[in-house]
C-alpha cells in the first residue's frame, strides 16, 4: 500500500460523516511521504521543534505548537509519542513512529476524540509494522 493510499483511506476517511480538515505522513527529517491537497506548507523549523517536544516533552508548551504558520496551544498527549494541540474549534494530533509522524488537523463537527482515534490507530499500526 502507498503512503497516499494511508492517507487518502485511514487518515481522511469517513468520521461519521465528518473528516479531517487534513492529514499527512512525513519524516522524523521533515520529508513530505504523503498529504492531503488541504494539508498546510510547513517550514522545516516547525519540524524540528516538533521532533525536540518528543525527545524532551513539554518543550512547546510555552511556545505552542506551529505547523503551516498556525499556532496551537499544546494540550495534553502521551510523553514521547503523541503531542496534541487545540486552537479554537479545531486542533491537530501528531503520532510519532520509528520513521514518521502521522499528522491529523480537524475542525468542528469532528471531535478531539475523533480525530486522536483515527491518527493515533493507523500511528499504532506503523509502529507494530516497524516504521
Amino acid at each position: 500500500m502507498s503512503w497516499q493510499t494511508y492517507v487518502d483511506e485511514h487518515l481522511m476517511c469517513d468520521i461519521e460523516g465528518n473528516h479531517l480538515t487534513a492529514a499527512a505522513i512525513i519524516g522524523h527529517d521533515g520529508s513530505v511521504w504523503a498529504q492531503s491537497t488541504s494539508f498546510p506548507q510547513f517550514k522545516p523549523d516547525e519540524v524540528t521543534a516538533i521532533m525536540k517536544d518528543f525527545d524532551e516533552p513539554g518543550s512547546l508548551a510555552p511556545i505552542g505548537l506551529h505547523l503551516g504558520g498556525t499556532k496551537y496551544m499544546v494540550i495534553q498527549g502521551e510523553a514521547g509519542a503523541v503531542i496534541r494541540g487545540k486552537k479554537g474549534s479545531g486542533g491537530i494530533t501528531l503520532k510519532k513512529t520509528a520513521q514518521a509522524l502521522v499528522i491529523g488537523v480537524y475542525d468542528e463537527p469532528l471531535t478531539p476524540g475523533q480525530c486522536n482515534m483515527v491518527v493515533e490507530r493507523l500511528g499504532d499500526y506503523l509502529v507494530e509494522q516497524g516504521l
